[in-house]
C-alpha cells in the first residue's frame, strides 16, 4: 500500500472523524434542546436532501478525481483544465435543476414523508443545492492530485458552521416557543451556510494552487466529448454513492408508512422516527473508517489498474478490508452492548433502546458495505455497485414493511441489519469476480470472536444509572473494552505487535 495512500487515508480519517462527530453528535444536543419530534422531522428530511445533493453532483467529484489521477499517471496534463471547467458547468447545472425540483415539489414531498410539517424544512435545505455541487468539484480536483487535506479541512469547516447555526437557531426558537415544524425548518439554514463557508475556503486554495490548470477555450465538440466522458463515469458512481443516503430515504418513506399500518397515529410517527434516529446518528460514527478509506481508495485503485499493477491493487484491497474488519467489529459490538447507558447518557432516557441496539449492531455490515461499494467503483465496476444498491433499496423497503408489521419500531432496526448484510455479501461476490481475495480468514474470525467476548462482557456488567454516571461509565468502558479486545486479538494471533507498530509508524509518517 503506497505511502501517499496511507497518508491520504489518515488525513481523511481524521477529517472525517471530526466531521462525522460534528454531523452526528449534534443530534444529541438538538434532541435535548428541541425534543424527539424536531429530531424526527430533521431525520425524515435530511436523507431526501442528501439524495438530491448526490444526484445533483452526479458523482462528478469522484469521477474528476479518478480521471485526473489517470491523466497524470499517463502524463496528460492538458486534460486537467478541460475536466475541471466542464465538471464545474455540469455540477452547477445539476444543482439548479435539483433545487428547482426539490423546492417546487416540497408540498407533495412533505405529504409523502408523513405530513405538511416537513415542508418548510425541505424548502430551506434545498438552497444548499445551489452551492454544494460547485464546491464538490474543487474537492474532486484536489483528490485527483492525491491531496486529501483540502477535502478533510473543508468537511470539518462545513460541519462546524452547519452545526453551530443549527444549535444556535434551535436554542433561540425553542426559547421563543415557536412550533416544532417552524423550528425544524429554521435549523436547516445551517446547511447552506456551512456549504458556502467550505466553497470559499476551497476556492481560495484552488486559486493559490501551483497545480491549478490554465483556463482553456473549449470548442463545442470538446465540451460535449468531455461531458460525455465525465457523465459516463460519474452517473454510476453517483448511484453507488447513494448507498446510505438512498437507504435512509427509503426509511423516511417506508417507516412512517409501515408504522401507520401498524396502528400508529400520524402525530406520533415523527416522534417514533426520532427514537429510531438515535441509533442511526451513532452508526455514522461507527462507519467513519470505511467512509474515509473510500475517497483515496478509488483514485489509487484506478491508477494501479491503469498501470497494470494487479498485484498491488489486490494487496491494497486486502489491506483495506483487514483494517476495516479490525476496527468495525469491536465498534459494532461495543456500541450494541453499551446501548442502554449510551441512550441515557446522550438522549436523557432509555426509550427505544432495543431498536437502537439492533441498529448499532448493524454498523459492521454498514461499514463493509460502504467499503465494498467504493472498491467496486475503483476497479471500474460502478454500474454493478449501483445495481447492488438499487436491489438493496428494494430489500430495505420490503423488510421495513414486513418486520415493522410484525414487531413494531424494532422491525426497522432488523431491516437495517438484514439489508446491509445482503449488500455486503453481494459486493463481495462482485469483487471476487475480478480479484482473488480472502474475505473470511483466520484473522477475521479472531476479530469477530474477540469482539463478541468483549461485547458480551460489557453488556453483562452495564449498570442502569443516571445520565452523568452513565456517561462516565461509557467513557471508561470504551477504553477498557478496546484494550480488552486488542489483548484477545494479540493472544489469538489475529494481529501482532509488529503489525500494530507498523501501522502506528505509518500513521506518524502521514
Amino acid at each position: 500500500m503506497s505511502q501517499s495512500f496511507v497518508k491520504g487515508t489518515i488525513i481523511l480519517t481524521l477529517g472525517t472523524i471530526i466531521s462525522k462527530v460534528l454531523g452526528s453528535i449534534f443530534r444529541i444536543p438538538l434532541q435535548n434542546i428541541a425534543g424527539d419530534k424536531v429530531l424526527g422531522i430533521f431525520s425524515l428530511v435530511y436523507p431526501l436532501y442528501m439524495v438530491a445533493l448526490i444526484l445533483s453532483v452526479a458523482g462528478i467529484p469522484i469521477a474528476v478525481s479518478k480521471l485526473i489521477s489517470e491523466a497524470r499517471a499517463q502524463q496528460k496534463e492538458d486534460e486537467v483544465a478541460r475536466l475541471v471547467q466542464t465538471a464545474s458547468v455540469l455540477a452547477f447545472s445539476f444543482g439548479v435543476l435539483s433545487f428547482s425540483l426539490l423546492a417546487g415539489g416540497s408540498s407533495w414531498i412533505a405529504q409523502a414523508l408523513g405530513g405538511e410539517e416537513a415542508q418548510w424544512a425541505i424548502i430551506v435545505v434545498s438552497t444548499t443545492l445551489l452551492i454544494s455541487p460547485y464546491m464538490a468539484v474543487y474537492r474532486g480536483f484536489f483528490q485527483g492530485l492525491e491531496d486529501m487535506k483540502p477535502t478533510a479541512a473543508s468537511q470539518v469547516l462545513e460541519q462546524f458552521v452547519r452545526v453551530a447555526f443549527i444549535l444556535l437557531v434551535a436554542f433561540y426558537m425553542v426559547k421563543a416557543a415557536y412550533p416544532d415544524d417552524i423550528i425544524a425548518g429554521a435549523i436547516m439554514i445551517g446547511s447552506p451556510l456551512g456549504a458556502f463557508a467550505s466553497l470559499v475556503y476551497l476556492r481560495v486554495l484552488y486559486a493559490r494552487s501551483p497545480y491549478r490548470p490554465k483556463r482553456v477555450k473549449l470548442t463545442r465538440t470538446q465540451w460535449m466529448e468531455t461531458s460525455k466522458t465525465i457523465l459516463t463515469l460519474s452517473i454510476p458512481i453517483a448511484l453507488g454513492a447513494l448507498a446510505m443516503p438512498f437507504l435512509n430515504l427509503v426509511d423516511s418513506l417506508s417507516v412512517p408508512l409501515a408504522l401507520r399500518s401498524y396502528g400508529v397515529g400520524t402525530d406520533e410517527t415523527s416522534y417514533l422516527f426520532g427514537l429510531y434516529s438515535r441509533g442511526t446518528a451513532l452508526v455514522q460514527i461507527a462507519t467513519v473508517f470505511s467512509s474515509s478509506l473510500v475517497l483515496p481508495l478509488i483514485p489509487l485503485l484506478s491508477k494501479q489498474l491503469a498501470k497494470g499493477e494487479l498485484t498491488q491493487a489486490r494487496q491494497t484491497i486486502q489491506k483495506s478490508f483487514e483494517l476495516s474488519h479490525f476496527l468495525s467489529w469491536p465498534m459494532a459490538a461495543g456500541l450494541a452492548a453499551l446501548t442502554v447507558p449510551l441512550n441515557v447518557a446522550l438522549f436523557t432516557n432509555d426509550e427505544g433502546s432495543a431498536t437502537m441496539a439492533v441498529v448499532l449492531a448493524s454498523s459492521i455490515f454498514t461499514s463493509l458495505a460502504l467499503l465494498g461499494t467504493g472498491i467496486l467503483q475503483g476497479i471500474g465496476e460502478s454500474k454493478r455497485a449501483a445495481f447492488i444498491i438499487l436491489i438493496g433499496c428494494l430489500v430495505k423497503w420490503g423488510t421495513n414493511i414486513l418486520f415493522i408489521s410484525w414487531y413494531g419500531l424494532i422491525g426497522a432496526g432488523i431491516s437495517t441489519f438484514v439489508t446491509y448484510a445482503f449488500i455486503t455479501w453481494m459486493n463481495h461476490v462482485a469483487i471476487r469476480r475480478h480479484i482473488s481475495l480472502s474475505f473470511w480468514n483466520r484473522k477475521v474470525i479472531v476479530y469477530v470472536f474477540a469482539s463478541l467476548v468483549m461485547g458480551i462482557g460489557l453488556f453483562l456488567i452495564s449498570p442502569t444509572w443516571g445520565r452523568m454516571a452513565s456517561l462516565v461509565y461509557v467513557a471508561i468502558a470504551t477504553i477498557g473494552g478496546g484494550l480488552f479486545y486488542i489483548g484477545i486479538a494479540l493472544a489469538l494471533g489475529g494481529v501482532t505487535l509488529q503489525e500494530l507498530r507498523q501501522w502506528l509508524n505509518q500513521t506518524k509518517k502521514g
